[in-house]
């Protein structure tokens, strides 16, 4: 039987606020399979993006663990959590954070490159998926030359390339018109389906949540099981925000 390729257990984090601390997660737990993809919504503020921080070694708890892939990050020095989120993760943010003074290509390689993999090879990486997003006519675009949905589209390669075992999106369409959101969501849900990776992704559209296996809503600092219609996602505007 497969294990989870994330499980987390009574996480808890809190920040420090004025005198006191302001707690955001208060014992969230969490399983997701490899090939699984889990919506998490919520209200601003609710601890979303702290949620996907943790999940990717990005910050720490301040309790709690958090396995991914097998591995037990509180066990892990700052160097092996580096070298999890390179090889074991991928990370796909609202904003494509592409290097623009690198090509479509160069921004793919780059996590290869980090590897340590030859540059053969990381072009070939690069090229090839490229490719399978339907950007092979801008290889060789910097992201200043490339509308939103084909940036977006590059950071979807660069978090795959490495052939991640998990896939973090944080409102990867929240900037993008209704077409291109339908575009991109389609390529993540399709390639990480089809490598087997275990995705948690952030938003606030209700018609992207729907189409994920699970649902999940954070309140309270805890994630529940959404059933019916206990949440109230709100007015979803054209471009798929609230």
């Amino acid at each position: 039987m497969n294990e989870p390729a994330i499980q987390v257990r009574e996480l808890f984090k809190s920040y420090p606020s004025g005198g006191n601390r302001l707690s955001v997660l208060r014992g969230l737990s969490l399983e997701v399979m490899p090939g699984e993809m889990v919506a998490v919504v919520g209200e601003s503020g609710a601890g979303k993006s702290t949620l996907l921080h943790l999940l990717g070694g990005l910050d720490r708890p301040d309790s709690g663990n958090i396995e991914l892939a097998g591995r037990d990050m509180a066990a892990l020095s700052a160097l092996e959590r580096a070298l999890l989120r390179n090889r074991d993760v991928g990370y796909v943010f609202q904003f494509h954070h592409l290097l623009p003074e690198f090509t479509a290509e160069e921004n793919v390689m780059l996590p290869c490159l980090i590897r340590r993999e030859s540059k053969a090879d990381a072009v070939a990486k690069a090229r090839n998926l490229l490719r399978e997003l339907g950007l092979a006519p801008r290889l060789q675009h910097r992201p200043g030359e490339l509308s939103g949905g084909e940036q977006q589209r590059v950071a979807l390669a660069r978090a795959l390339v490495g052939g991640p075992s998990v896939l973090l999106a944080d409102e990867p369409t929240g900037n993008l018109d209704f077409s291109t959101s339908e575009t991109v969501f389609a390529l993540i849900q399709e390639t990480a389906s089809r490598r087997g990776a275990a995705t948690v992704l952030v938003t606030h559209s209700e018609r992207l949540a729907q189409r994920c296996h699970r649902v999940c809503v954070l309140e309270e600092g805890v994630l529940r099981s959404l059933h019916g219609s206990r949440y109230k996602f709100g007015w979803e505007s054209p471009v798929g925000k609230l």
